[in-house]
């Protein structure tokens, strides 16, 4: 072999040692930023989680106080206007009608003690929740139900997994809220259909009106503030998805399907 060809296998050699710690350094870098990148992310989208958390365990305790309040005024506050008026009817020289109107009262103030511990136990919202996402949805039901503006079907299918995620049935749960609340504001409807489905590893949501619908695919500025946007970013922090179809005349539907637990 020429002491050139010698020479240049020592060069090439010295200078793969010398170029391989360098991009051994050069990776081993790179590595640990990208470490440390994803570990920032980690840790911002688990404040991002527990920030949204926080801010709808306030929003779900704001509309319970709202749904007691207008409970108070619409219907225990009737109920007791009703018990005061009969009692203060009452002809005690007339023993049949006094006794009817006193029977009366009864039954109104057992009707009103009825309504109080339906409010109790809206009161005791963690233990609702305790409870179980059905059992909530099933609860915010009721309560529109007494209202009689709605016709509300709700069926459930399926088998959920062994256990559950309190943190995500509650955003779930505001969610839902979240699309009732739309349809009482804006959708003039008169029917609702809630379907919950837990397939494997999922469960999925369908919530549809009767109401006067939208374009969905051209919303109009002054829709926009429906909380359309804030139901489709509540989704995405649990992994899930939204899909609204709508056209004027035709009603809404609303699929929200969430990865579970």
């Amino acid at each position: 072999m020429a002491d050139e060809d010698v020479k240049n296998i020592v060069i090439t050699a010295t200078a793969i040692f010398l170029i391989a710690p360098a991009f051994i350094v050069a990776y081993v870098f790179v590595y640990n930023r990208r470490k440390k990148r994803h570990i920032e992310e980690k840790e911002m989208m688990k404040l991002t989680f527990d920030s949204e958390l926080i801010k709808t365990q306030l929003e779900v305790q704001e509309q319970t106080m709202q749904t007691i309040g207008a409970d108070l005024h619409d219907n225990i506050g009737q109920l007791l206007s009703l018990t005061s008026l009969t009692l203060n009817s009452i002809e005690l020289a007339n023993k049949t009608k006094a006794q009817q109107k006193i029977d009366a009262a009864i039954d109104l103030t057992g009707r009103s003690i009825k309504e109080m511990r339906l409010l109790g136990k809206l009161l005791q919202g963690d233990q609702l929740m305790a409870l179980g996402l059905p059992e909530a949805i099933r609860h915010e039901i009721n309560w529109m139900q007494k209202s009689g503006h709605f016709e509300i079907s709700y069926t459930i299918t399926g088998e959920a997994q062994e256990g559950n995620n309190p943190d995500k049935d509650l955003i779930l749960f505001r969610i839902i809220q979240e699309i009732l609340n739309n349809i009482i504001k804006h959708a003039a409807a008169t029917d609702i259909n809630i379907e919950m489905e837990y397939l494997s590893e999922q469960v999925k949501l369908e919530i549809t009106d009767n109401g006067i619908g939208f374009d969905a695919d051209n919303l109009p500025v002054q829709q926009r503030g429906m909380g359309l946007q804030n139901i489709q970013k509540r989704a995405g922090i649990i992994g899930g998805e939204v899909t609204i179809k709508s056209k004027p005349g035709e009603g809404t539907k609303i699929t929200i399907c969430i990865p579970y637990p």
